[in-house]
């Protein structure tokens, strides 16, 4: 117990100390894997590379976080808010995001095969090198509208439409 607080101690120390040299320390993921968060507030917060592995959070808010990286394998994301946030390279395979607010979020080469999309609103979101099933992809194309706002790239180009 003695050698733990030792440890923390020093961690602590090391972290304020790059602070004050202005220098940031690297961003800790945080594992939320098999959680029950129903509505859970994760807005504008950075969550690079964190693991949500069959977590339930529907009615989250994940609008303008960074989620680059993540794990969201089987997780349950009926109508989240993921507005204006960034799921490039993330493990989406088998999620749920029916209902779910996709405007304006980055899905850039992003794991999705087996992802469920149901009546989600993907205006302005960005799929590029998505992996998509073909049935989702056509979920998708029926409802794909938009310009995203960062990368500027159409929707419905980015999922391979027309």
């Amino acid at each position: 117990m003695k050698a733990l607080r030792s440890r923390l101690v020093v961690l602590a120390i090391s972290i304020i100390g790059f602070i004050a040299m202005g220098i940031a320390p690297a961003v800790l993921a945080a594992d939320y894997n098999k959680e029950t968060l129903i509505g859970a507030d994760f807005s504008d917060r950075d969550l690079r590379d964190s693991s949500f592995v069959k977590a339930i959070l529907r009615k989250s808010d994940f609008s303008g976080a960074n989620l680059q990286g993540v794990s969201l394998f089987g997780a349950r994301l009926q109508e989240a808010n993921f507005e204006g946030a960034d799921l490039s390279y993330a493990t989406l395979d088998t999620a749920i995001f029916n209902r779910a607010n996709l405007t304006n979020a980055i899905l850039e080469g992003a794991f999705a095969y087996n992802a469920k999309f149901d009546g989600a609103t993907v205006d302005g979101a960005d799929f590029t090198d998505v992996l998509l099933r073909s049935d989702d992809l056509a979920t998708l194309c029926d409802v794909a509208t938009g310009t995203n706002p960062v990368t500027g790239r159409d929707t419905r180009e980015t999922l391979l439409c027309d």
